[in-house]
């Protein structure tokens, strides 16, 4: 009988995990391609602005509300509310449950509505004090960045409130394990803001505006996309008194748990902040050539680590709350093994066609080749951390899961003291790659202190997952080393071929065929030392 139980348990953790695979998948692809989309909107922006002040500007103003976004928006939705409608929609099988399940969602949608407005109604009319932070008055290029970087924030502010609510529309469906609306909003945001920029330039002052006009719009459409799924699984939004928002035991418990995170995140964001200002100081085109740099960055984060992070956050929510730590332990560390599996050879294929691979993205309009070599600097220090960014940000949901904030709270405030120190040590020296090499290693310190913190938790077997995802990634990195040797070889000769020829062909061809190569030598090394992800995959497609 339990052997028969035990067989029963571990045929359910295999399920999970196959149905991770498949989610994962699934919401990879759309994340793919909005990363991808992402990526075409940065090369729109490089076209038209490349990495001059006004490039700067732009990337200030559009950082301001994205700040607040992530601090009070995406942060509350994915460490607070998910976790308690979760245990809302555990009770909503009786009339009374469900009943209480509504009267949540409207107390939190009310309170969500409230805030951000009087927030962002502040923030319009206090942006010139806000962008006093980034912009040196002493400097009259700054004058003249820092005066259309008000005009550009105050066009951009109202998205923190139209992505709030979209934040609050993913939460429901994530909630109810349903990922791909709010996977497939990002490609509409990015299309609508590329399309709205190459259609308004002509008749705007700038480009930079036209480009702002594009983010409010996308950002809109954005939020009402997700909508008509919220109200097809029968969840009404709709508002109630701030009294009984305030009030409602479902949002007071959010509020609890988000006031340490927002600390925690605080930290998080005032790195961009105090970056983004030693930036500016640090010379023209700096904030761009980093912004650049991170956008190739998150568009391997976009694939798997918030991927992962967005898909196990239910389940590990699930297994917390019925105690069930075997499985919670199996998921965790399958998720990481799964972000190593793409993090770190994609790491090593771009540490050694970094500069192709920048001047293939962005090498047009403006971005010439002063803007390549600037944004190649920064890119080597920042992907050199991708592999501990991933890691933290799916450690980070084991906490989260278990309605831990205090954890990831003190490890972000740590983060932050580490990444700012050496910013302010390396700037003078190294520029734009002092402050991309500070975050890289503030990052790996993160994820020890998350480690640290996380063997505190007796239903959480730290060190068979450190052991068992540490043994998987040492053995990745060697095999991604072994993967590069040909790239590194043969990417000299290929730009001597085809040098001379338009981007497409100059960068294009050496950076898929070296891309070709070292696809196809990583996968013959997973394949014969029988990786079993791979393998999971091989089967999941066979089985369709």
């Amino acid at each position: 009988m339990a052997d028969k139980m035990e067989e029963n348990g571990e045929l359910k953790i295999k399920k999970k995990g196959s149905s991770l695979i498949a989610k994962g998948l699934s919401l990879s692809v759309l994340t793919l391609f909005s990363r991808i989309l992402g990526l075409v909107r940065e090369m729109t922006k490089a076209n038209f602005l490349g990495t001059s002040n006004l490039s700067d500007a732009f990337g200030i103003a559009f950082m301001v509300p994205n700040l607040f976004r992530r601090l009070f928006a995406e942060n509350s939705i994915s460490v607070a509310f998910i976790p308690t409608f979760k245990g809302y929609l555990e009770e909503s099988g009786t009339e009374e449950g469900k009943k209480n399940a509504q009267n949540f969602i409207s107390a939190t949608f009310t309170l969500i509505t409230f805030c951000v407005v009087l927030f962002v109604t502040l923030g319009i009319i206090f942006t010139p004090q806000i962008l006093k932070i980034f912009f040196p008055e002493s400097q009259a290029a700054g004058v003249e960045a820092a005066n259309e970087a008000v005009i550009l924030t105050r066009i951009m502010f109202p998205y923190l409130a139209v992505i709030s609510v979209a934040a609050f529309f993913q939460g429901i469906l994530n909630a109810l394990k349903i990922f791909s609306p709010s996977g497939f909003t990002p490609i509409l945001f990015n299309s609508i803001v590329v399309a709205l920029t190459y259609i308004l330039a002509p008749h705007t002052e700038n480009p930079a505006r036209a480009m702002s006009i594009g983010v409010i719009t996308g950002g809109t459409v954005q939020c009402l996309f997700q909508l008509p799924f919220v109200l097809k699984n029968k969840w009404r939004i709709t508002f109630t008194s701030l009294k009984k928002a305030f009030t409602n035991p479902g949002t007071r418990k959010v509020l609890a748990l988000i006031g340490p995170t927002i600390i925690g995140m605080a930290g998080y964001q005032i790195n961009d902040i105090a970056s983004s200002a030693l930036a500016t100081r640090a010379g023209e085109g700096i904030v761009s050539s980093l912004q650049y740099s991170l956008r190739l960055q998150e568009l391997i984060l976009g694939i798997c680590a918030v991927t992962i992070g967005t898909v196990i956050l239910p389940d590990l929510t699930g297994y917390a709350k019925r105690e069930e730590w075997s499985p919670f332990n199996t998921l965790l560390t399958q998720s990481i093994k799964i972000m190593a599996l793409i993090s770190i050879p994609i790491t090593f294929y771009s540490l050694v066609m970094g500069k192709d691979i920048i001047a293939l993205v962005f090498a047009s309009g403006r971005f010439d080749e002063n803007s390549t070599l600037l944004t190649q600097g920064v890119f080597n220090f920042h992907i050199a951390g991708l592999f501990f960014i991933a890691v933290n940000r799916i450690i980070s949901q084991s906490f989260y899961a278990q309605s831990d904030t205090k954890s990831p709270t003190i490890a972000g405030l740590i983060n932050f003291g580490v990444n700012i120190s050496l910013a302010l040590v390396l700037v003078g020296s190294l520029a734009g790659r002092g402050i991309a090499l500070a975050l890289t290693a503030a990052s790996f310190v993160n994820t020890v202190v998350l480690l640290i913190f996380l063997r505190r938790t007796p239903t959480i077997d730290v060190k068979n997952v450190v052991k068992s995802s540490l043994f998987y990634s040492v053995r990745l990195a060697v095999m991604s080393v072994a993967a590069a040797v040909p790239v590194y070889f043969l990417r000299e000769p290929l730009e001597k071929i085809f040098s001379g020829h338009s981007r497409i062909i100059s960068y294009g061809i050496p950076v898929a065929a070296t891309a070709f190569v070292f696809g196809i030598t990583g996968l013959f090394l997973l394949f014969i030392t029988k990786d079993p992800i791979l393998k999971a995959v091989i089967n999941k497609i066979r089985k369709r």
